[in-house]
């Protein structure tokens, strides 16, 4: 039994959580715990962000290979090893053994307790309703979210497949309906296709990925027609029927044959496959200390808003302000850093002392075929938050490209602010344009101006001359 007191307590041990710790009690004599129910390493390093990307990088090989002259003519065929591939992500999940996830935690001096933590009162956490840990200066949320499946008759009691089922697959469908049109939906569709299922995505809304500018998803909706994918736009999903639905565990075909009715037609599938967003965790004890159940609001030192005393914080997806694995990291260096001058007495005024980057300066990049890769704000976005902008855009056509895929086809435009003469946001579509992605934060971040930005001489042949293509837009505007 680990000690009930701990400097620090954090709930939750995924990538959020265990940067919180660390940077809590680096280089003192602080003591931390994690309190865990499931995995330590969470859902990123064995459910979603590791194994998806192991399962997607064989597939832009191959589409990258069977477009190079020089090399498609010594591909077998038949495509992809589906087994191989399987084997491979398992190697990077360590098949959900996080033995040396926790040996990293030890090592580090962060205990380990297993369980289910939940706010009992200041400072105090509750696991699975018996032992009580305190701490002196802070407890850290960072319990992450979960799939959430909408109230359609008959959806839940199908048991669909979530995100965890599609990332740890052990079985390929034949025939499959996805419910969604988001980054999940789409990176599903993009390996699900490849293995040879026959995939159908149910969309409600009228693009795919609309949260980015509209071309990204344009250009991955023409992909997936290409590869004979099905995209219902306006999808109403009014029921789901499956008689003999099974729990026959993760990643393996629950039962037989589903049918869905969607603006009123019939489709039968094999699997169907739930991406319609996240929730947060039901139940942290949040009435415990004065917040409704739910997102946590916190401010930019990710302290809790409503609870006296600044020893509650709350970081990752359960703070509703962006559910991407690096910002979680990065508001937990943050906070870890926080907590770490409060206990010492510190001022915390500097820079290094504010998640800022999460207002309008989040990248991402969607692993579809081709690669969505955005930082900052796109063009709606920038305006709706009422800056004066313009915008310049153009196909990716340079040496690099060209030297990079024989039928290389991408795009690119930039957000700029007329008045400070910077980047409020770029979007990149194209194969492999997620290395591109951080020159462009690096922009959006610095406020870098467009005129210094001119000077940084992008390297012969490499696709990223396509930002001198960009600035030579800008200036011969002015």
């Amino acid at each position: 039994m680990a000690a009930d007191t701990y400097d620090v307590i954090v709930i939750g041990g995924g990538p959020a959580g265990e940067n919180a710790a660390d940077y809590a009690i680096r280089g003192s004599d602080r003591t931390a715990v994690i309190v865990e129910h499931e995995l330590v390493g969470g859902e990123c390093s064995y459910w979603a962000c590791m194994p998806s990307k192991a399962l997607l990088r064989p597939v832009h090989l191959l589409e990258t290979t069977r477009a190079m002259h020089g090399i498609n003519e010594r591909m077998a065929a038949g495509g992809l090893n589906v087994d191989a591939v399987l084997a491979r992500r398992d190697s990077f999940t360590h098949s959900r053994d996080d033995s040396s996830q926790v040996q990293w935690a030890n090592n580090t001096g962060i205990d380990v307790v297993r369980g289910t933590g939940r706010l009992n009162g200041e400072r105090e956490v509750q696991v699975d309703g018996g032992q009580t840990l305190r701490a002196r200066h802070a407890v850290v949320l960072a319990t992450g979210t979960t799939a959430a499946v909408p109230d359609v008759p008959g959806l839940r009691a199908a048991l669909p497949w979530t995100s965890r089922d599609a990332t740890n697959l052990v079985e390929v469908p034949g025939r499959v309906v996805i419910v969604g049109g988001g980054v999940v939906a789409c990176e599903a569709a993009t390996w699900l296709r490849s293995f040879g299922a026959e995939v159908t995505l149910l969309v409600r809304g009228s693009a795919l990925l609309a949260n980015n500018e509209p071309f990204a998803g344009e250009r991955v909706a023409d992909r997936f027609h290409h590869h004979a994918v099905r995209i219902v736009f306006g999808a109403d999903l009014t029921s789901v029927e499956r008689p003999d639905a099974q729990d026959t565990g993760i990643g393996k075909i629950h039962g037989g044959a589903v049918t869905v009715t969607v603006s009123g037609e019939q489709i039968e599938a094999d699997e169907i496959l739930v991406a319609a967003g996240r929730s947060p965790a039901a139940d942290l004890g949040l009435d415990t200390v004065g917040l409704e159940r739910g997102y946590v609001p916190v401010d930019d030192h990710l302290t809790a808003i409503g609870v006296p005393g600044a020893w509650l914080y709350a970081v990752g997806d359960i703070t509703g302000r962006i559910a991407l694995t690096h910002m979680g990291k990065y508001q937990a260096r943050v906070c870890g850093d926080v907590i770490a001058a409060r206990a010492e007495g510190k001022a915390i005024d500097a820079a290094r002392f504010s998640a800022t980057a999460d207002h309008g300066q989040v990248p991402q990049v969607v692993f579809t075929s081709p690669e969505v890769a955005a930082v900052g704000r796109s063009e709606a976005q920038a305006r709706s938050d009422g800056f004066d902008v313009s915008t310049v855009e153009l196909d990716i056509e340079v040496a690099g490209s060209a030297l990079a895929q024989d039928d290389y086809a991408g795009h690119a435009k930039l957000v700029i602010d007329e008045r400070t003469d910077t980047l409020l946001g770029a979007t990149f579509v194209g194969t492999e344009v997620g290395e591109l992605i951080h020159a462009a934060t690096i922009a959006v971040v610095g406020a870098v101006p467009l005129d210094t930005l001119w000077h940084a001489v992008p390297a012969y042949p490499t696709v990223s001359e396509v930002w001198l293509r960009l600035l030579e837009q800008v200036l011969t505007r002015r």
